[in-house]
């Protein structure tokens, strides 16, 4: 009797990554994820800016477009270099721009979209935080989207459990496995795009970077939760203390998260 027999189970679904392909070219689920991501939360974030009182314009809004999904794309690419597989992609150059084979990063996509948000503010001469803080509210969206695409995918599935939603996946053998990418899409995404819409009409609100902290410490926080479910990387396994990468990432976004929330904005003259 192999393992999986003594638990119940439910079976991955039969759903190809491809969407479809003529030739060498093929749409894929997560491509379509992070287009869906990008385009609902940037329609989103126009009606949002048009808002009474909002410091920042649509069209602002309209033109960042670009820079955003710059940032998301190649921050993902280079923080997955960086931070997971360092050493492989330094031996196997060829191998970076590969992206058709996976490998983004969130927290090395967060991190580029930080630096677009922070250049294209600067040539817009706006305020980074009003913008950051408009952006904040959106970017949950992308995250539901994308952890989706990762269960389709069948990729970075959880640990083995006893679960009776537990999910025998095609790479995790036949064990029932935590289904972690969905938990993320409803911590990371809908979760915390709720928690995001809540507090945008409170008071809170009004102190410049709050929202930002919101989210940044919001899925700091989400993410460290769902690691505890979630399969390490085979190549990195459990790291210093038991913490997987994922959750020492977080640390310091958690850390700068309540910064931004505690902290007393700058007297004004």
């Amino acid at each position: 009797m192999t393992l999986s027999t003594q638990f119940l189970a439910i079976a991955f679904p039969a759903m190809d990554p491809v969407i479809f392909q003529i030739g060498p070219f093929a749409i894929r689920w997560y491509a379509l994820a992070y287009v869906a991501g990008l385009i609902i939360g940037w329609r989103l974030m126009m009606r949002l800016a048009r808002s009474p009182g909002s410091k920042v314009t649509d069209k602002q809004v309209d033109d960042f477009l670009v820079w955003a999904t710059l940032g998301v794309i190649l921050g993902g690419r280079l923080g997955y270099i960086l931070f997971y597989k360092p050493e492989f992609y330094f031996a196997n150059p060829s191998e970076i721009f590969m992206v058709w084979q996976g490998g983004m990063s969130f927290h090395g996509g967060f991190l580029g979209v930080v630096t677009a948000t922070i250049l294209f503010a600067r040539k817009q001469k706006i305020s980074i935080l009003a913008f950051a803080d408009l952006l904040s509210i959106v970017a949950p969206i992308g995250l539901f989207f994308g952890r989706l695409a990762n269960f389709i995918n069948g990729e970075l599935y959880g640990r083995v459990t006893d679960v009776p939603w537990g999910v025998v996946f095609p790479g995790g053998g036949d064990i029932p496995r935590h289904p972690s990418q969905i938990y993320e899409a409803l911590l990371e995404g809908a979760l915390l795009f709720t928690v995001m819409l809540i507090f945008r009409r409170t008071r809170f609100a009004e102190k410049p970077g709050f929202l930002t902290g919101l989210f940044i410490a919001g899925y700091a926080l989400a993410r460290s939760i769902v690691e505890l479910f979630r399969q390490p990387d085979a190549f990195l396994g459990f790291l210093i203390g038991g913490f997987t990468m994922g959750q020492l990432l977080s640390l310091p976004m958690l850390a700068i998260g309540l910064y931004f929330l505690f902290r007393k904005p700058p007297a004004t003259a």
